[in-house]
C-alpha cells in the first residue's frame, strides 16, 4: 500500500509536465510558422536576385521554384552596382547613403536639443508649444507636400541633397520621444551640474545625452526607416541623377513595356543591407528601449 500510494503523486505530476511540454512545442512550431512566413518574401527576394533570366523569376512565382536557383549568378548585381551610366545603381546607393546619415545625425542632435529645452527649460508656455508639436504630429505629411515644394523651388534647393534633408530633419515624433525620457531622468541631476557651474547645454552634452542612448538608438531606427524609404518627396524635387535616392531609382525598372525583375530585385537587396546593417548596429538599445517602456507604463 505505502508503495501504490507513493506512486499515484507522481503520476499526477508527471501528467502536467507531459502538458507543459506538448504545450511548448506546439509554440515553437507556430513560432518557426510564424517566422518562416515573415522570412519567405526576403528569402524570395535573393533567390530571384540571384537568376538571370527576368522571364523565369515571373514563370516562378507562385511556385516553391521561386525559393530555389539552380545556376546561381551576381550578373545582376554586376549590371546595378556601377557608379555612372543607365544602371548607375552604385551612385543612387551612395546618394541614398549621404542622405540617410546626414538626416540622421542631424536629426538626432536637433530633435534631441528640442526635447531638452521643453522638459527642463525654465521659459514659460513650455506646455503651450509641447501640445503644438503633438498636434503637429497628426497632419500627415502628404499634406504639406505640395506647399513644400513651392517653398523649396522658389528658394533654389531643387534637385539637391539639401531638399531632401533639411524639411525632414525636425520631426514632432521624435521630438516627442526625446522629450518622454528626459522627462523621466530625476531632476537632482540638472540641479546637481548647475550647482557644479555647468551650463544649461553643457548639462545636455556631457549628462542627458549620454544616458540617452536607448531613445538615441529608437530615433535612428525609426528616422533611418523614414528615410530611406522615402519615395513621394524625392520623385517630387528631384529631376537628374545627381541627388536621386535608390528608392526612385529602382522605378525605372517597372516601365510600360517591360518589368527587369533580375535587375529590380538585385537593386532591392542593396537597397535593403544598409538600413538592415543601421537595425543590427542599434538593436541592444533598441529593444531596450521598447522594454523600459513598457515596463513604466
Amino acid at each position: 500500500m505505502s508503495d501504490i500510494a507513493l506512486l499515484i503523486p507522481q503520476a499526477r505530476t508527471a501528467r502536467p509536465r507531459s502538458a507543459a511540454a506538448v504545450l511548448r512545442i506546439i509554440q515553437t512550431i507556430c513560432i518557426f510558422i510564424i517566422a518562416l512566413v515573415i522570412v519567405s518574401p526576403l528569402l524570395l527576394l535573393v533567390v530571384a536576385s540571384l537568376k538571370d533570366d527576368r522571364f523565369q523569376i515571373l514563370a516562378d512565382m507562385g511556385s516553391f521554384r521561386a525559393f530555389w536557383v539552380s545556376n546561381p549568378t551576381l550578373s545582376n548585381y554586376a549590371e546595378v552596382g556601377h557608379l555612372s551610366g543607365e544602371l548607375a545603381f552604385g551612385r543612387y546607393l551612395i546618394n541614398s547613403l549621404i542622405i540617410l546619415v546626414t538626416t540622421v545625425c542631424s536629426g538626432l542632435i536637433v530633435n534631441s536639443m528640442a526635447a531638452f529645452v521643453l522638459a527642463w527649460g525654465s521659459f514659460k508656455g513650455r506646455a503651450v508649444i509641447l501640445s503644438i508639436v503633438i498636434a503637429l504630429y497628426v497632419i500627415p505629411q502628404e499634406s504639406i507636400i505640395m506647399p513644400l515644394v513651392i517653398m523649396v523651388s522658389r528658394a533654389g534647393m531643387s534637385d539637391t541633397f539639401a531638399v531632401q534633408i533639411v524639411p525632414w530633419v525636425a520631426s514632432p515624433l521624435y521630438i516627442f520621444l526625446f522629450y518622454q525620457f528626459f522627462a523621466q531622468l530625476p531632476k537632482e541631476l540638472l540641479e546637481a551640474a548647475e550647482v557644479d557651474g555647468a551650463s544649461f547645454f553643457r548639462v545636455y552634452r556631457s549628462i542627458f545625452l549620454p544616458l540617452s542612448l536607448p531613445a538615441l538608438a529608437t530615433v535612428s531606427i525609426l528616422m533611418g526607416i523614414e528615410t530611406w524609404n522615402q519615395y513621394l518627396w524625392p520623385i517630387l524635387v528631384t529631376q537628374t541623377d545627381y541627388a536621386r535616392p535608390i528608392a526612385v531609382a529602382i522605378a525605372t525598372f517597372f516601365g510600360q513595356d517591360s518589368i527587369y525583375w533580375d535587375r529590380a530585385m538585385a537593386a532591392s537587396v542593396l537597397m535593403m543591407i544598409p538600413i538592415l546593417g543601421l537595425y543590427l548596429a542599434f538593436q541592444r538599445w533598441f529593444v531596450s528601449s521598447f522594454i523600459g517602456s513598457a515596463v513604466k507604463g
